[in-house]
């Protein structure tokens, strides 16, 4: 039997790792273009978000935890960045940028309650 990790059951990284897809496609495309390093960075950022969901998932403590939410939620808006830029040099179309960032802004506030969740009001 395959035991799986505790974070592939959570929502969060579920939408992290969907997220990170939709942002591969675009790098696809971004690579044909030659537009290699913009391709890079958004692969980088997307990945962060499910990654350090991921990496957080196996902290020893909640604090910790946290703190690597803190980091997906980060990459989140580096994404958004990344995407701001691709629409304004006509790369991506504003339909597909209003969509991601529906998507960026829906896990951004789902890992901010998860991380609410983790940790006791100061």
């Amino acid at each position: 039997m395959i035991r799986g990790f505790r974070f592939e059951n959570l929502e969060i990284w579920q939408i992290g790792i969907q997220i990170g897809d939709e942002l591969f496609d675009i790098a696809d495309t971004l690579e044909q273009k030659k537009l290699y390093r913009f391709a890079e960075q958004l692969r980088g950022a997307g990945l962060s978000i499910s990654n350090n969901i991921a990496e957080g998932s196996g902290s020893v403590s909640k604090k910790e935890f946290s703190q690597f939410l803190n980091f997906a939620r980060r990459s989140c808006y580096e994404c958004a960045n990344i995407i701001i830029v691709l629409e304004r040099r006509g790369h991506i179309e504003e339909e597909l940028k209003r969509i991601l960032f529906g998507r960026l802004d829906e896990i951004s506030r789902k890992i901010t309650n998860f991380q609410k969740s983790l940790l006791p009001p100061a």
